[in-house]
């Protein structure tokens, strides 16, 4: 990192709450991307391969051509990821600068990326997949719109379909001393995400407890 670079956490906090402040909660990503393309900032949750759980998953699920959808697909791994193991994928992200560099680094990639708000998702994606991929995104949003969005999330379930939510675990932690963003989930929040038809099939703790890994079902 250089000297004279914020650390990469800190910056993307300090640009949170700017827009946070401004009424906005997603208005600090679209800076934080277009900032990371000119080399001016650094993404601090890009890690330049897939969510290790996920691709474990994805081994031994297979997709068949099923429909999936990652939301807040960042640099895309996930979304790649899912292609590759047959998925017919779509993915999204809130930033314009985030899907321009996605279709740069994949230039002939087989998602659909198009760039779209959790808070206010389009309507044809209601119920319209069979997987429903939601890693590390809605703790990146303040606890004030975080119904809205896991309303969002587990909109997207077609019935029969299955989401998968991970996030970090707010209870070892004291919400007091975190600066976020993230904001991480507690337990209640993780199974809000059962509604509306949506139930919870499976909720565990990974990483030595840090974080949530859940599975939830439309009947």
């Amino acid at each position: 990192m250089c000297a004279d670079r914020p650390d990469p956490d800190e910056d993307a906090r300090q640009r949170a709450g700017i827009a946070l402040a401004a009424g906005d909660p997603v208005g600090w990503f679209e800076p934080l991307y277009a900032a990371a393309e000119t080399g001016d900032a650094v993404l601090p949750w890009f890690r330049g391969e897939p969510c290790p759980e996920l691709a474990g998953w994805a081994r031994d699920n297979p997709g068949n051509g099923r429909r999936a959808l990652v939301v807040g697909c960042g640099m895309a791994d996930d979304a790649e990821l899912l292609a590759e193991s047959g998925y017919d994928t779509f993915a999204f992200d809130v930033s314009p600068s985030a899907i321009k560099a996605v279709l740069s680094r994949f230039p002939d990639t087989r998602v659909a990326y198009r760039t779209a708000d959790l808070l206010d998702p389009p309507p044809e994606w209601r119920q319209g997949f069979d997987l429903v991929v939601e890693i590390m995104t809605v703790q990146a949003l303040p606890k004030n719109v975080r119904d809205t969005a896991i309303a969002s999330v587990s909109g997207f379930l077609a019935p029969g379909g299955l989401a998968i939510v991970s996030a970090v675990a707010e209870e070892p932690i004291d919400p007091t001393a975190w600066a976020g963003p993230p904001w991480p989930l507690n337990q209640a929040e993780i199974e809000s995400f059962a509604a509306e038809g949506v139930t919870l099939t499976s909720l565990d703790r990974i990483r030595d407890g840090q974080r949530w890994w859940a599975q939830f079902t439309r009947e």
